[in-house]
């Protein structure tokens, strides 16, 4: 059985230590091991990127963005490979995980603007004689920490924008589905990027301490559930590092009575069940303005759930694959449990659905709850399947009171034709991202991404302009050369420019 291994200054290596398996989530079956790094094999890692900081940081941004420019050219010609290697492994359907590599690759686009984004400000004679400017410089070895359900995509967000503004990057992929990472990793190495400036390492918690608690990590980015964010945000900051951490999330979408309800429909199918939910900016809460919407609602939602085709990842046309692994499956079948007991409405049940031929994949069906309530765990928890709540409430400002009060503000939209009732609720909702009439409000490359409340420590949103800052420090340089023959008088007063 083939072993994944690390990538260290430039060479694929498996290590001596532990491995876990690594699944099939379409048939349940283990296809290969990923090795685990121990501590040594961190300290190596390190040193290595270490060593390779100061060539890299001294190397012009555009030499560093021609790189990129390559690295663009290769993902595209590998996007086949890619995507197999991610639904083989992650789960989801070759056309969605087409789709998570294209929006990776807008990210590299945008750091191949590095000349741009990194070029500073100019002024000259803020005082006689006195030039002043800043200058963006580099952390130095960076890190990033990335989670299962985009193996391709956030790996993407941030290593390409850290190595052009002139860190080395280590990344600790999920375990769950690595080897796409680790392919797409060697492909900027065949574009060009020099050994030791891009490593990959396998593990679990003890790579994650381990990266936490060296020194010469000046920075840690991490996307995953909230507790680990918490963890990862205290423990590295309480250290002196820079920490962006992105956790958890519970996403509702609005439906005004003046909806236009078929193409709301549509956008909640896709937004709810794509990727079988494993989405962080999943909708997984319908909040629907009066009974008339709801009911209104349900009738069409009902037949297009139990239409969706569901199936192995790997086969295309499919609308769903299965969760990533059995672990998954059951916690999603017991909320579905809990939400039962705890008196919500189930209108369609995905628990007992079986894919003929695949019947030990990890598979759980669309699954819809009405008459949802906010103290049942199918409301607060971030349940990471297939499962949409239906939450009626009477008024618009019922539901923002709704979100509002929720201890996660990643994403929401909202669905109207009324101009004055979606100001209302981009301006008051207490969101870091939100839709009007786009279910999934995930920003453009130059833009960046970023929850508020318990789905987002730090300070700085991940990639775009907010992550050109997180991987950059800024030097304001102040400049004077006097003339030679001319003597001056000692200053005691502060200096001014008046």
């Amino acid at each position: 059985m083939s072993i994944v291994g690390h990538l260290i200054n430039g060479e694929v290596v498996q290590g001596t230590g532990r491995s876990v398996d690594v699944y099939n989530p379409s048939t349940g079956a283990v296809t290969k091991k990923v090795a685990l790094a121990d501590r040594a094999t961190i300290q190596q890692a390190i040193d290595v990127a270490k060593a390779a900081f100061p060539a890299w940081r001294n190397t012009p941004p555009a030499k560093r963005a021609q790189i990129m420019y390559r690295f663009k050219q290769l993902l595209e010609q590998n996007e086949d490979k890619i995507s197999q290697l991610i639904s083989e492994e992650h789960g989801k359907t070759l056309e969605d995980a087409a789709g998570e590599l294209k929006r990776g690759i807008e990210n590299v686009e945008f750091a191949c603007g590095a000349p741009e984004i990194l070029k500073g400000d100019y002024s000259r004679n803020v005082g006689p004689n006195i030039d002043a400017w800043t200058d963006l410089q580099p952390v130095g070895v960076v890190a990033g920490i990335t989670p299962f359900n985009f193996p391709a995509m956030v790996p993407l967000w941030m290593y390409p924008l850290a190595i052009v503004c002139g860190n080395c990057f280590i990344l600790k992929p999920s375990e769950r589905d690595p080897s796409s990472t680790l392919f797409i990793a060697q492909l900027l190495l065949e574009a060009g990027l020099p050994k030791g400036v891009m490593t990959v390492i396998n593990g679990d918690k003890e790579a994650v301490d381990a990266l936490i608690e060296a020194p010469e990590v000046k920075a840690l980015s991490f996307v995953g559930s909230t507790p680990i964010a918490e963890y990862i945000y205290s423990e590295g900051t309480k250290r002196g590092k820079r920490v962006q951490a992105l956790g958890g999330a519970k996403n509702h979408a609005v439906l005004m009575p003046d909806a236009d309800l078929d193409n709301a429909v549509s956008a909640l199918m896709g937004a709810a069940y794509g990727s079988c939910g494993e989405r962080c900016m999943a909708i997984s809460v319908a909040v629907c303005v009066g009974d008339q919407i709801a009911d209104a609602l349900v009738q069409k939602l009902v037949p297009q759930i139990k239409a969706l085709k569901v199936g192995a990842g790997t086969s295309c046309g499919l609308d769903m694959g299965p969760l990533v692994t059995a672990a998954a499956r059951d916690k999603v079948k017991g909320y579905i449990d809990a939400g039962v007991e705890q008196g919500a409405e189930l209108v369609v049940d995905g628990r007992s659905l079986v894919v003929d031929g695949h019947e030990n994949g990890f598979f759980v069906g669309g699954t819809l709850f009405d008459k949802v309530t906010p103290e049942m765990t199918i409301y607060t928890d971030e349940i990471f399947g297939p499962v949409l709540c239906i939450v009626r409430v009477g008024s618009l400002e019922q539901a923002m009171k709704l979100i509002n009060d929720h201890e996660y503000g990643n994403g929401t939209c909202i669905f109207t034709r009324d101009g004055e009732a979606a100001r209302l609720f981009v301006d008051e909702i207490e969101v870091g991202m939100v839709g009007v009439n786009v279910p999934l409000p995930v920003p453009v490359s130059y833009h960046s991404f970023g929850g508020w409340k318990r789905s987002l420590f730090g300070d700085l949103h991940a990639y775009g302009p907010d992550g050109v800052r997180f991987y950059t420090k800024k030097k304001a340089v102040t400049q004077r050369w006097p003339q030679r023959a001319s003597h001056e008088a000692a200053q005691f007063a502060f200096p001014s420019n008046g």
